[in-house]
């Protein structure tokens, strides 16, 4: 039963679906957190960005060919509204469908462990990954290299 309603629709068709034939998907902003954001420490949608453009540290954004839709990984630091103190690093992810953005935030405190790190920055990572998806785009993965930092500074110089 199931089958025949599956190929129904197709039984008059004779060929192949052309490649650059347009699909067209249901999607809402409650799916997409769903699906991509659900490890995500808050989201919500909007009508523009909520990214301090002074606070970021770096970006990635990848656009549809037509320009209409937008992913964008960004990596932010600020400091608390109620502790100035306290700094925070964020990695953001926003999708941009036509007007709407949804985002998800992956925030931690910036003195938090290694691991907690680690791990924001690989849901993040991942969330950007598949949403790329949305727009046709594959991420490609790159290696990075940090330094240990000296814990004590280097003896000076000095001419006798």
């Amino acid at each position: 039963m199931t089958d025949d309603i599956a190929l129904s629709g197709f039984a008059d068709d004779a060929t192949d679906p052309d490649w650059d034939m347009p699909l067209t998907l249901k999607l809402t902003p409650e799916l997409i957190v769903h699906a991509l954001m659900g490890n995500a420490s808050a989201v919500h949608t909007g009508w523009e960005s909520c990214i301090d453009e002074t606070a970021v540290l770096s970006q990635l954004v990848v656009m549809d060919d037509a320009g209409n839709n937008a992913v964008r990984l960004v990596e932010q630091e600020f400091a608390d509204e109620d502790e100035a103190d306290q700094i925070w690093h964020d990695w953001t992810l926003e999708v941009r469908i036509g007007r709407v953005v949804t985002t998800a935030h992956y925030s931690l405190r910036a003195s938090s462990a290694p691991l907690d790190w680690e791990w924001h920055a690989r849901e993040a990572e991942r969330a950007f990954e598949r949403a790329c998806i949305l727009l046709g785009r594959r991420v490609r993965r790159g290696l990075v290299v940090e330094e240990p930092m000296p814990r004590e500074l280097p003896p000076r110089a000095s001419r006798h």
